[in-house]
C-alpha cells in the first residue's frame, strides 16, 4: 500500500469460520494500525460474497468441520484469495483457517481439499488438544514468545517449503513439536485468544508486511504485556 492509501483489511468468511473470539484479530490490526495515524478499510465477506483480490490483510478464523469443508470449496471456486497472495498481500489464518491453507485436511471423516497457499497437509490426531499453547517463535521473525489457546482435533504435518512459526513448549500446536507455519506473506496459527491481543508483536508484523514499513510507531502495550505476563506466568510448571 502507499503512504498515501488505506489500508484494506478483510475478514473472510465469518459466517463459516467465526469461532473463539477470532473476529478480535481484525479489531486489534484496526486499532493498532489507526493508533499510528494508518487509516483503515475493514470488510467482513461472507461466504456467499466474492472475495476482493486488491486488499492488503486476509483474515480467517476457526470454525466446525461442516462449515470448514464449506469453506475451502467456496475459497477455491472463487480464487480471489490464491490472485491476492500471488501479489503478495498478508493472510492470517486461524486454526480451521489455518488448516485450509494446506493441500488437505479432515472434515467428518471424509478427506477435504485445500487452497494449497502452505506446504502442509492436516488429518486427525489421537486426542483432541485443547488448552494453552506456546513456544518460542521462528527467530527469523523476530518476534516473543507465542502464547494462545487450542481447541482442535487435528494434527499437521509441513513440508519443506514451510517453516513453523514457532517450537513448542507448552499444547500441542502441528504435532507436539511445532506449532503453525509461514512462508512468504502467508501465516497460520492453532492460537486463538483471540491470538492478535495475546500476541501484538505479531500483529504488527502483519502490518509491517502489509504496508512495507521495516518499522512502526511504538503503541503503549501496557494492558497487552500484562495480559501475556499472567497468561505465560500461569503456565510456570505445565508440563
Amino acid at each position: 500500500m502507499s503512504t498515501e492509501s488505506r489500508l484494506r483489511i478483510v475478514w473472510l468468511y465469518p459466517d463459516l469460520l467465526s469461532t473463539y473470539g477470532d473476529r478480535g484479530n481484525l479489531l486489534i490490526l484496526a486499532h493498532r494500525a489507526n493508533q499510528r495515524g494508518l487509516p483503515v478499510t475493514a470488510t467482513e465477506v461472507r461466504s456467499d460474497q466474492p472475495v476482493p483480490v486488491e486488499a492488503d490483510i486476509y483474515l480467517l478464523g476457526g470454525g466446525e468441520d461442516g462449515p470448514q469443508a464449506l469453506a475451502a470449496q467456496r475459497l477455491i471456486a472463487d480464487g480471489g484469495l490464491h490472485k491476492a497472495v500471488d501479489r503478495r498481500a498478508v493472510v492470517f489464518a486461524v486454526c480451521a483457517g489455518y488448516q485450509l491453507m494446506g493441500a488437505a485436511f479432515y472434515a467428518k471423516g471424509q478427506r477435504c481439499a485445500g487452497l494449497e497457499l502452505l506446504d502442509l497437509s492436516s488429518d486427525r490426531g489421537p486426542t483432541r488438544a485443547v488448552g494453552e499453547l506456546a513456544g518460542e517463535v521462528d527467530a527469523e521473525l523476530g518476534l516473543p514468545t507465542l502464547t494462545g489457546f487450542e481447541n482442535h482435533g487435528g494434527r499437521t504435518h509441513l513440508g519443506p517449503e514451510v517453516r513453523p512459526l514457532a517450537k513448542v513448549s507448552v499444547g500441542v500446536g502441528n504435532d507436539g513439536r511445532t506449532e503453525g507455519a509461514w512462508s512468504g506473506t502467508v501465516l497460520g496459527t492453532y492460537s486463538h485468544g483471540p491470538a492478535l491481543s495475546r500476541n501484538p508483536a505479531l500483529a504488527d508484523l502483519l502490518l509491517r508486511w502489509a504496508t512495507g514499513q521495516d518499522t512502526l510507531a511504538p503503541l503503549d502495550d501496557t494492558w497487552s504485556n500484562r495480559l501475556r505476563a499472567e497468561r505465560l506466568s500461569a503456565l510456570k510448571g505445565t508440563p
